[in-house]
């Protein structure tokens, strides 16, 4: 093991910059400006942990301007043992960071609550940080696949209503929704808790709110992990294969589990063939959800809600009794009635100011479905195809386009990835930590699920230390899995 030395930048350097990160561009705003605050006061729904929220630019090019403002949510640690402030970066896109601190910040350690004030946020546009709302029934026009020329391009058309919606109702924030804005509001929150140093653990979509963080601010970086990493250097091809050969291996490890666990309701039975037979009635139309009251079981929905069940290993029996339950279904598929708000919030829409991930038309997206099939032939619909028709059609450049890292902190960041990972490929990480070079170190858990900290004590072991006393994994750390347990 590597313990890596203390940065030397001073705390009067820190305090120097804007939160933004901007050189002044003129002596009028070289003033010395109020530093952030955040009015802390008992969580409504759990005294026990405090809430508040910070003022932000909508615009961060535009510091003066128009303000919304940032939900956010702590626990104290112990003053007897605390040594400041873990920030942690919650997924999705669209987790509730604030849920996560009130309702279920014990996914940390008990040594890091006592070292650490365990604190997050609802990322700007979602949650209770001035969310982006949209008109529900142009949302529910959005398609989960696309059929023919025609459908494309009325995807095409219905996008830019969206759009034009979601702007209307939701103002200007929705044009300042990536994650580059957002790594500007990281820094503030940093300013605003008094951290000289950043001490950051983002989960999958959060990961890449720590890479852009790690770009923009290197030398405010104390200790990053990055649990479930995202890849964000992918084109449209490269991100829809590596997401279906992701899926299609965490299915097949559901499938080694069943045949040799006494957990599994299927044991002894052929469950690929079964699992062919429930696509096939999808495809056909006849397959309907029994947990969703009838409602009809289309191919990208099935395909979708077995990835989710995938997530986590303790979800595989319940992923097992759903086969079944879907097996022995032969009612009448019915239409799920449309909730009575006329708005409903859209946190995606950062997805499409992150990523650029053209396609010219439907000839070159039924390619990539097709090829999808190939590679995952049981989950033969990554999720990412409907990243492609939410996408499809939205303004270029986008804000936080896709590129290679280019990081240079003192400390190295650490990549917590998990071989047999779901959602975020094993492959995401390796390439991140190829990128990041002598700047990252990875840890790898040779077990499944979506993320490693709360499965594995061995891995939570080494992110402690981490974390705690800066100590990085030898090259080549792994851990090994752990048996999935009901």
């Amino acid at each position: 093991m590597l313990r890596v030395r203390k940065s030397a930048v001073g705390w009067a350097v820190a305090l120097a910059l804007t939160a933004a990160g901007l050189t002044p561009a003129s002596p009028a705003a070289a003033r010395p400006q109020p530093a952030p605050t955040i009015d802390w006061r008992p969580c409504p729904k759990d005294a026990t942990a405090e809430c508040g929220t910070l003022s932000l630019p909508v615009d961060w090019n535009r510091p003066r301007g128009e303000r919304f403002d940032l939900s956010l949510a702590r626990r104290v640690a112990d003053p007897a043992t605390r040594e400041g402030a873990l920030v942690f970066g919650p997924g999705g896109p669209g987790d509730s960071g604030v849920d996560r601190v009130v309702n279920g910040s014990s996914r940390f350690s008990a040594d890091l609550r006592a070292r650490f004030d365990i604190v997050s946020f609802d990322p700007r546009g979602t949650g209770g940080s001035h969310p982006v709302v949209c008109a529900r029934d142009l949302l529910a026009r959005q398609p989960q696949l696309i059929a023919d020329q025609a459908q494309f391009d009325a995807v095409l058309a219905d996008n830019a209503l969206l759009r034009a919606d979601c702007r209307a109702r939701t103002g200007a924030l929705y044009d300042h929704v990536d994650t580059t804005s957002a790594a500007r509001d990281l820094d503030a929150v940093r300013v605003a808790l008094g951290e000289r140093q950043l001490t950051f653990h983002g989960s999958s979509y959060g990961t890449l709110l720590g890479q852009r963080y790690a770009e923009l601010y290197p030398e405010r970086v104390r200790a990053m992990v990055l649990e479930a990493a995202m890849d964000h250097s992918l084109g449209t091809r490269a991100f829809l294969d590596t997401q279906a050969v992701t899926a299609e291996d965490a299915f097949d490890e559901f499938l080694a589990w069943c045949a040799r666990s006494a957990d599994c309701v299927l044991r002894g039975r052929d469950v690929r063939a079964i699992w062919a037979g429930l696509h096939a009635r999808a495809e056909r139309g006849t397959l309907t959800d029994p947990e969703r009251s009838g409602a009809a079981l289309a191919p990208f929905e099935l395909s979708r809600l077995a990835h989710k069940k995938l997530y986590d290993t303790w979800r595989w029996p319940g992923l097992a009794e759903w086969i079944v339950r879907l097996e022995g279904t032969a009612t009448t598929p019915s239409a799920r009635p449309l909730a009575d708000q006329a708005v409903a919030p859209y946190p995606f829409a950062v997805f499409c100011q992150d990523w650029s991930l053209p396609v010219r038309d439907y000839r070159e997206y039924a390619g990539h479905v097709r090829r999808s099939a190939l590679l995952a032939p049981d989950l033969r619909y990554p999720p990412a195809l409907f990243v492609l028709a939410t996408c499809l059609g939205a303004p270029t450049p986008v804000a936080n386009p896709q590129h290679r890292l280019r990081v240079r902190t003192d400390v190295p960041l650490l990549l917590a990835a998990t071989v047999h990972d779901p959602a975020s490929g094993y492959g995401w990480a390796r390439n991140v930590a190829r990128q990041l070079g002598r700047h990252g170190a990875l840890l790898t858990y040779q077990g499944w699920g979506h993320g490693s900290y709360s499965s594995s004590p061995c891995v939570e072991r080494a992110v402690d230390a981490y974390l705690i006393d800066q100590v990085v994994p030898a090259r080549g750390a792994s851990c090994p899995a752990v048996e999935p347990e009901v």
